[in-house]
Order: C-alpha cells, then sequence, then structure tokens
C-alpha cells in the first residue's frame, strides 16, 4: 500500500491478524446444564455490531461526516479567500501539520481528524475560488471529475476487474515518490525564478504530467479500498472507521487538487 495513513498502520494490511476479544471459557470446576447449553446454541449468532468490529457501514459514515465538514468549511473559505488570506494560508499550514500527526498516530483521534477536515476544508474553498476567478466553472469540472473517478475506482474494485498485488503497490509506492520528488524540484525552481508559469506542469509535458499523477491518485483510492477491505476482514475495532475516512479524505483531495490543475493547464493551452 502507498498511502502512509495505512501503511503505518498494520490493522490495514493484509493477512494482519487483529486481536479482537478473549475467550470466554469455562473455570475449572464449573458446570453447564442441558438447559444453559441449549439456550447458547440457539442464540442468534453475534453481528459486528455486537463485537464492536469494524464494518463497512462504519467506514460509509465516518467518511461522509469528515467529507460534510470539509464542505462547510470548503465554503467559509471560498468565502474569505479575498478579504481574509491570512486566515486560509494559516489553514494550509495547520491542515499540513494535523495530517502528518493524524498519518502516524497508531491510535485515531476523531477530535483531530475533524481538525483537519476544517482547516483542509478552508484551505481548499479559498484555493477553488482563486481557480474559479481565473478560468470560470472549472471548480464544478473539477468535482464532477473527482466523483466520477472515486465511483469508476469503487466500481473497478469491487468487480474484481483491477486487483491490488504487491507488484501493484511496490509500483504505487515508487511512482509516487518519484513524482513527489520532481513536484517539489518543480516548485523550487518555480520560487527561485528558474521556471515561470505552471514550470515544468506547462504545455504537452504538463498536460501528460498531470494526466500520470491523476492516474496515481487513482491507484490510490483502489489501494485505499483493499486497505479497508483487510481491516474489515481480520476484524478490526469500530474505532478504526475514523482512520480509514480520514485516509480516503486525503486522497481524495488530493485527486481533486490535481483535477483543478490539469484543467487549468488544458485551458491554457
Amino acid at each position: 500500500m502507498s498511502n502512509p495513513i495505512f501503511s503505518n498502520n498494520k490493522t490495514f494490511t493484509a493477512g494482519t491478524t487483529v486481536q479482537r476479544f478473549p475467550d470466554q471459557t469455562v473455570g475449572a470446576g464449573s458446570t453447564i446444564d442441558a438447559n444453559q447449553l441449549d439456550t447458547m446454541y440457539q442464540a442468534p449468532a453475534a453481528s459486528p455490531l455486537d463485537t464492536n468490529r469494524l464494518t463497512i457501514d462504519d467506514v460509509i459514515v465516518k467518511t461522509a461526516g469528515v467529507f460534510g465538514l470539509l464542505v462547510v468549511a470548503a465554503v467559509i473559505g471560498w468565502q474569505i479567500a479575498e478579504t481574509m488570506p491570512a486566515v486560509w494560508l494559516g489553514a494550509l499550514v495547520i491542515g499540513m501539520v494535523l495530517g502528518l500527526v493524524n498519518s502516524f498516530k497508531r491510535k485515531p483521534s476523531p477530535v483531530l481528524i475533524l481538525a483537519y477536515a476544517v482547516a483542509e476544508g478552508v484551505f481548499l474553498g479559498a484555493i477553488s475560488a482563486a481557480y474559479n476567478a481565473a478560468w470560470d466553472g472549472i471548480v464544478l469540472q473539477a468535482v464532477l471529475a473527482t466523483f466520477a473517478t472515486f465511483a469508476a475506482c469503487l466500481f473497478l474494485f469491487k468487480s474484481g476487474r483491477v486487483r491490488v498485488t504487491p507488484k501493484f503497490n511496490k509500483f504505487l509506492l515508487i511512482a509516487i515518490a518519484g513524482y513527489a520528488l520532481f513536484s517539489l524540484i518543480n516548485l523550487v525552481l518555480m520560487w527561485t525564478g528558474v521556471l515561470s508559469g505552471w514550470g515544468m506542469f506547462s504545455g504537452p509535458l504538463g498536460i501528460g504530467i498531470g494526466l500520470f499523477a491523476v492516474g496515481l491518485a487513482s491507484m490510490s483510492l483502489i489501494s485505499d479500498f483493499d486497505s479497508i477491505q483487510n481491516a474489515i476482514s481480520s476484524g478490526a475495532p469500530r474505532n478504526v472507521a475514523w482512520t480509514a475516512a480520514f485516509g480516503l479524505i486525503v486522497t481524495l483531495v488530493w485527486l481533486y487538487l490535481e483535477f483543478l490543475r490539469l484543467l487549468a493547464i488544458l485551458r491554457n493551452n
């Protein structure tokens, strides 16, 4: 897996057995009569809710909650983009710090994850407003493209058309590391004035790189789905749903930002 939020947590690793609950055994010298045995046998099987284990519903609910808070914060960020630039710039820094903290926490912290959603939402709203001011309608296009890609990745994963294998994750890890280094070099060259505009993201090369980045983010989504499925299969505790929601949101934010930049480059051309 490539998402550090999942790779740093053994719960999401395939083949990992999660300790669930201690066995309830009868103590030495204890006896159970026939009626008690019959009652135990006739009792319905414990559901994941009864055993406090992670379910897909837990992941959906937590993801929807975190995403909803992010959207509300994004609306606020959109409104203050021009009048209060210091706020959304601060939100960028806070979001990055909280993102790193949440990524390396062994136990999920709902408060910190929700705080990340607020900070990241303010930043996304502000940068979306800036993009939309330069290219009218580009935000709606990026949002639709993000949701369409999410749906397509989920279909490909659930249908088995794309399988997450060790080779898949190895390629994804190397590709993301290379892309991150490339982006950092490009940013430094732009800051120092060596390159102007989009830097190495300009022109046909930029379009190709943008498509490559969208592909990486899409592959990362599929890897996230696989990690969450591993956690559910291994009987992870329900609070892990917060980590799953956080990981999905981080990947969706990355995918959305890549679509924004790609669409802007296409419009420039």
